[in-house]
């Protein structure tokens, strides 16, 4: 009989993918008190990058070539930096008052998709 955790697929086992999918539920709980008018901008758009990371992080992993975990990795890191960018606005605009734990989590999140990138690259192919 197989425990949770080894019915996981690859990707579900990583706490950066864990990470992820949290930021993604903060983003979506954010953004839902934006004003009507920002449903289709920067709503929508914090969204899609949001929505991003976990699924660049998961296709990475079901990649057969370390090359390529690591550039979807990378597409992952480049779309918690448009997510930081984007609170900034929100904040800037005051669509969001208290992003601190968002904040939080993205860096957390930036550093363990660097530290995994790092140890790929390590590991080579």
């Amino acid at each position: 009989m197989e425990n949770g955790e080894s019915s996981k697929r690859p990707h579900e086992r990583l706490d950066v993918w864990r990470n992820s999918m949290d930021l993604v539920e903060m983003i979506y709980t954010m953004s839902s008190s934006f004003p009507d008018v920002e449903r289709f901008g920067l709503s929508a758009q914090m969204r899609r990058a949001a929505i991003s990371i976990p699924s660049n992080i998961a296709e990475g992993a079901a990649r057969r070539s370390t090359l390529e975990y690591i550039r979807f990795l990378s597409i992952a890191r480049g779309s918690l930096s448009e997510i930081s960018t984007q609170l900034h606005i929100a904040r800037r605009l005051g669509y969001a008052r208290d992003t601190a734990a968002a904040d939080g989590l993205i860096d957390t999140t930036f550093a363990k998709v660097t530290a995994l990138m790092n140890a790929l690259k390590k590991r080579g192919d």
